[in-house]
């Protein structure tokens, strides 16, 4: 197993800066979840979520609970309510999410907003080579995500009551203005030449066509729950950054880990896809366009470098945290060093695209 999975995968006591009042948490979900019957063991697991995450344990069923860390934080950031409001109404389509039993906005039970959900059991993959599953059975799963993100993306928003969950229109626009500002406002984190090409190029070429759907804005192999022994997507998770956005560019996050490089999680750059018995790229992408009705996927090379953009933009935001000293990540650092890497990478996508 990795070391990014070690680290992960598994629960450990509630950390000191994380606790709370149990048996507040047992009261309330005594009058709010159905079927609750205590007592209450609690522990936290040890993935990096930005939002803690906790394993609520009782004898007859075991829960999980997404709170919003205390302290304050950045307007708009992890909103548990958010992730709580789309997943409950993406459930009731029947899209792989775990069941959503309630949700807490009054921080005096606990002392924050929380929400709680089933307990989905399964395998969690963090690797896309997925050396853990046989050779025969790897198409299965990458056709189970494609499966997974073009249903996402053809279910209507507004039938199931998320018409205000962002902005719909003007996707790309507003994206690129947003990325741009935060990558030319730190100037302690300095100007690299790729990410002021990429700031003029960006919006002078948007391509034809707008289109909004649910966009989960994190789709990645690693934030799925499979089916224990089937190629089944059960449950997807990390909804933090979900809104309504352009579909093309949400998978093409999503498909981005085929111009990814081995050294960043999920990433299939330099592996020999058909000795692994992988998909090719231009099959996966084919298969999605098939799905959601498209004769071909245009504007997805487009996507795929104002993605890399924006992964680029984050971490530059990271090496100015990291100049400032109030980096709170172990690994920041080494993010930050590996900048020029994906400035370099982001800007190939755009020669890609036609720049």
């Amino acid at each position: 197993m990795s070391g990014i999975a070690d680290a992960n995968i598994g629960t450990t006591p509630v950390r000191e800066g994380s606790r709370f009042d149990e048996a507040a948490l047992a009261r309330w979900m005594a009058a709010h979840v159905e079927g609750f019957a205590g007592p209450l063991t609690v522990e936290q697991f040890k993935g990096g979520q930005s939002n803690p995450t906790f394993k609520l344990i009782t004898p007859s069923k075991n829960y999980v609970m997404r709170l919003k860390p205390s302290g304050p934080i950045l307007k708009g950031a992890h909103a548990v309510d958010r992730e709580a409001r789309v997943m409950a109404a993406l459930g009731g389509t029947g899209f792989p999410v775990a069941h959503v039993y309630g949700l807490c906005t009054d921080e005096s039970v606990i002392g924050s907003t929380f929400f709680i959900m089933d307990m989905v059991e399964g395998r969690i993959f963090w690797t896309a080579t997925l050396p853990e599953v046989s050779h025969d059975s790897r198409p299965l799963y990458f056709d189970a995500m494609n499966a997974t993100i073009a249903q996402l993306h053809q279910i209507d928003y507004a039938a199931i009551g998320l018409e205000d969950y962002g902005r719909p229109g003007n996707y790309y626009a507003r994206q690129i203005a947003r990325w741009s500002k935060q990558y030319l406002d730190d100037t302690e984190a300095g100007r690299d030449p790729f990410m002021d090409k990429l700031v003029e190029w960006l919006p002078a070429h948007i391509p034809d066509g707008d289109e909004t759907a649910i966009s989960h804005g994190d789709f990645r192999i690693d934030n799925m729950i499979f089916h224990p022994t089937e190629p089944r997507v059960l449950a997807v998770l990390d909804w933090e950054l979900s809104t309504l956005g352009h579909p093309v560019a949400d998978f093409a996050y999503h498909a981005m880990m085929y111009r990814m490089p081995s050294l960043v999680v999920a990433g299939l750059g330099g592996a020999d896809l058909a000795a692994l018995n992988i998909p090719s790229e231009a099959d996966y992408v084919a298969a999605y366009a098939a799905r959601t009705g498209r004769a071909t996927l245009d504007g997805y090379d487009y996507a795929i470098a104002f993605n890399f953009f924006r992964l680029a933009a984050i971490i530059h935001g990271i090496k100015g945290r990291v100049i400032r000293g109030n980096a709170s990540n172990v690994d920041a650092k080494a993010r930050a060093e590996a900048l020029p890497l994906f400035t370099q990478l982001a800007w190939e996508q755009a020669e890609r695209a036609g720049a």
